[in-house]
């Protein structure tokens, strides 16, 4: 899902007429939760060296855009924002994923439509940005400018972050560029990685979302060597560090949910963790598709009948473990037969949550060389079949939870036909990806925190519930 966020910058700077003679620079960030991590870093690098943050594009010196470049639509989104950028202010620098990409004529896609654009980056780029930025918007000499927190600046809600553990895959999908724009596997050091989410922790964060491009495969490119985390030898290692923040988070009573979890053996090592508390009962594992054929032609690094074991298993350990996955239906070559068996493969799996895309091309992409491309509307049409499959199985799935107390972190209100509710998300959620816990209660309503609903209705995708008062 694409999603754009214009940033909230931090705390004002305590002296007005200083504000307003600080350079100001606009930020609209766009894209999947990793390309959110690399906005964080540059805000925080702006901010820290006492650029203010500005909420409007009249009021900015210049403005940056973080892009999405992985399929067609974010693109045109992307273009979109950085057009809507220029029209309203004029001096844009872009960034991320789209900025690495060319048009068929080799020139670059971003400077090809939007030529009045100050520079280009590719992804992963915050210095070259804000050399960039120092070159049109000289930055600040101010010594009283305010000082960063220690996490940095966060582009989410307070109460949650996303915790970046590696850049860049080793693997090859015939229908995506990532990594033709993020590169190799490249694993920050845990030790990094751990100071980073105690500092989020001791911020008042209550969830920390990992995210890579391949969680599983954190460390293989360093060879699982040890790093040090508090002066403790700590393998370079997905156990280990899933291993580490779960006593992190404990200690501070949060949470921690993992994504992108391709289906490795030393993953079931992983779930056993995940029954003493901190990590989450949550694997986030992008299965794409279930049948041999499609999988090879895909270039996927797993079988669906394995899958099903795998699944199987995970739920035999942990029998509330929440499954989601995403999923391409439409791919070159893929015959009604096969997309049967997709449809067959989810009815036996009975995943949780799960998201659904109609194959799109990529430019660069290697599967757009392959035979048997289908129409638009076949590739929409098998979609739609796929998501009303599991919708009533998402449905069956969430009526276990009426009855029981479950614990929910709160993110705000809603108003709805019959008055405002309360919303959170449960161990199932991830946030804006998955469902919500809509509920009511009396009394002091603690957004971003975590209280006890009582679970009352569900439908195909959410729950409905009642605050427990704690007292």
């Amino acid at each position: 899902m694409t999603t754009k966020r214009s940033s909230s910058g931090s705390k004002a700077v305590s002296r007005s007429s200083r504000q307003s003679s600080s350079p100001k620079v606009g930020f609209v960030s766009l894209g999947c939760p990793k390309a959110l991590v690399d906005s964080e870093l540059i805000v925080t690098q702006l901010r820290a060296e006492g650029y203010v943050i500005s909420q409007s594009y009249q009021d900015s010196d210049l403005v940056v855009v973080n892009t999405c470049g992985f399929i067609d639509d974010a693109v045109a989104e992307s273009l979109d924002a950085i057009g809507e950028a220029l029209a309203e202010n004029g001096k844009v620098i872009v960034t991320g994923c789209l900025g690495a990409r060319n048009d068929s004529d080799g020139g670059n896609m971003v400077t090809n439509v939007h030529p009045k654009v100050l520079a280009v980056t590719g992804p992963h780029a915050a210095q070259e940005v804000m050399e960039h930025v120092h070159r049109h918007l000289p930055r600040p000499h101010d010594p009283f400018s305010d000082l960063v927190p220690e996490a940095g600046i966060k582009l989410t809600p307070r109460h949650y972050a996303y915790l970046k553990i590696s850049e860049g895959c080793n693997h090859r999908c015939s229908f995506c560029i990532i990594p033709s724009m993020r590169g190799d596997l490249v694993s920050r050091p845990i030790g990094d990685v751990m100071r980073e989410a105690k500092a989020l922790l001791q911020s008042g964060v209550r969830e920390l979302l990992v995210i890579s491009q391949d969680t599983s495969a954190y460390g293989v490119d360093v060879r699982y060597r040890s790093g040090f985390v508090e002066g403790r030898p700590v393998r370079t290692k997905m156990l280990d560090l899933v291993r580490e923040l779960g006593k992190l988070a404990q200690d501070h009573g949060a949470w921690v949910r993992l994504h992108y979890v391709y289906p490795y053996p030393h993953v079931d090592e992983v779930v056993e963790l995940m029954g003493g508390g901190g990590v989450l009962p949550y694997l986030d594992v992008p299965f794409q598709h279930a049948h041999p054929r499609i999988l090879k032609l895909m270039k996927r690094p797993a079988s669906g009948e394995r899958n099903i074991e795998r699944i199987q298993a995970w739920r035999a350990a942990l029998p509330d473990i929440t499954v989601r996955s995403t999923f391409i239906a439409g791919f070159p070559g893929e015959t009604e037969k096969e997309f049967e068996y997709l449809l067959d493969f989810l009815r036996e799996a009975r995943l949780d949550r799960v998201g659904c895309f109609a194959y799109s091309p990529v430019d660069g992409a290697a599967a757009n060389d392959l035979p048997g491309a289908l129409p638009d509307e076949i590739r929409e049409e098998r979609r739609e079949r796929f998501m009303a499959v599991q919708a009533q199985i998402s449905a069956e799935r969430l009526q276990r939870f009426v009855g029981r107390n479950m614990q929910v972190l709160v993110d705000g209100v809603e108003e709805t036909d019959a008055g405002i509710v309360a919303v959170g998300r449960s161990a199932m959620d991830a946030p804006e990806i998955d469902g919500v816990v809509r509920f009511v209660g009396e009394g002091r309503l603690p957004i971003g925190d975590f209280v006890q609903v009582r679970i009352t209705g569900s439908d195909e995708h959410d729950l409905e519930g009642e605050m427990i008062d704690p007292s």
